[in-house]
C-alpha cells in the first residue's frame, strides 16, 4: 500500500503505491456519501412537511455542495501566503470552506467531510514520516474541521463554529508535533512548547484572518445565504 523513500531533507517517509491511492480514493468516496446521509437527514430536519422537495434532489444538492468544498479547499490550500518547509502553511482560507459542510449540514457530515478532506491531501501532497502520524495528522487534524457542526444552528454559528474547529485542529497539530516531531525543536526549547508555538504560528494566523473577514456582515449574509440554499 505504500513505499518507503527518502526525500530531499534525508528523512525516511511513506509515500502510497498505486493500489494504496486506489484504496485511498474508494474510502474518500465512501467518507463522502457518508457525509451526504448525514446532510440529508439535517437537511430533512430543516425543511420537514415541505412535500415539493423530493429526496434525490436533495441528495445531489448536498454531495455537489460537500464535494465542492473538499475541491475548493484543496485549491486554496495550496495558494500559500506563508509556509513552513518542515510543514504548516497560512493558505487562502482553505479551513474556512472545509467547514462549511459543518455549518451548512451539521456535525456528521462536517467530520466525514473533513476527513475526506485529509485524505485527498494525503493523495495529492504526503508527509508521512510514521504509520500513526497519519491518523493524527490527516484524519484527526482535518476531520476537526467538522467541529464546526456543532453550532450549525446557533446564532453567529459559523464564527462559533470555524472558532471550535480551529482549536480542534490546533490540538491534534500540537500533539503530532509533540510526539512525532520533537526533535525538530528549536535550540533550546522542549518538543511541546516548540509545538505549541509552531503550530499557533500558521494555524491561528489563518484564523485570525479569517474572522476578520466574518465579522464583515456582507459576508455573513452571503455565506447564510449559501446555506439556505444548500438544505433548501
Amino acid at each position: 500500500m505504500y513505499n518507503v523513500v527518502v526525500n530531499d531533507w534525508g528523512e525516511t517517509t511513506y509515500v502510497p503505491t498505486t493500489s494504496g491511492k486506489i484504496i485511498l480514493v474508494l474510502i474518500l468516496a465512501a467518507l463522502l456519501a457518508g457525509a451526504v446521509i448525514f446532510a440529508r437527514k439535517y437537511a430533512q430536519k430543516q425543511i420537514q412537511g415541505n412535500t415539493a422537495l423530493k429526496g434525490s434532489k436533495l441528495t445531489v444538492k448536498q454531495l455537489a455542495f460537500c464535494a465542492m468544498a473538499i475541491a475548493l479547499g484543496t485549491v486554496l490550500s495550496n495558494l500559500k501566503l506563508f509556509h513552513f518547509p518542515t510543514g504548516g502553511s497560512i493558505t487562502l482560507l482553505s479551513m474556512l470552506i472545509i467547514c462549511l459542510p459543518g455549518y451548512f449540514f451539521g456535525l456528521g457530515a462536517g467530520l466525514l467531510s473533513g476527513v475526506a478532506y485529509g485524505i485527498l491531501q494525503l493523495l495529492i501532497d504526503p508527509y508521512v514520516l510514521f504509520p500513526m502520524q497519519l491518523v493524527v495528522d490527516y484524519f484527526l487534524a482535518f476531520g476537526a474541521l467538522g467541529l464546526s457542526g456543532l453550532f450549525c444552528n446557533a446564532k453567529y454559528g459559523l464564527l462559533k463554529g470555524y472558532i471550535a474547529a480551529i482549536l480542534g485542529r490546533y490540538v491534534f497539530a500540537v500533539l503530532s508535533g509533540w510526539i512525532f516531531f520533537g526533535s525538530y525543536a528549536w535550540e533550546g526549547w522542549g518538543a511541546l512548547p516548540y509545538s505549541l508555538v509552531y503550530n499557533a504560528i500558521y494555524i491561528f494566523a489563518e484564523a485570525i484572518l479569517t474572522v476578520i473577514i466574518l465579522l464583515i456582515p456582507a459576508v455573513n449574509k452571503s455565506l447564510a445565504r449559501v446555506k439556505a440554499m444548500a438544505i433548501s
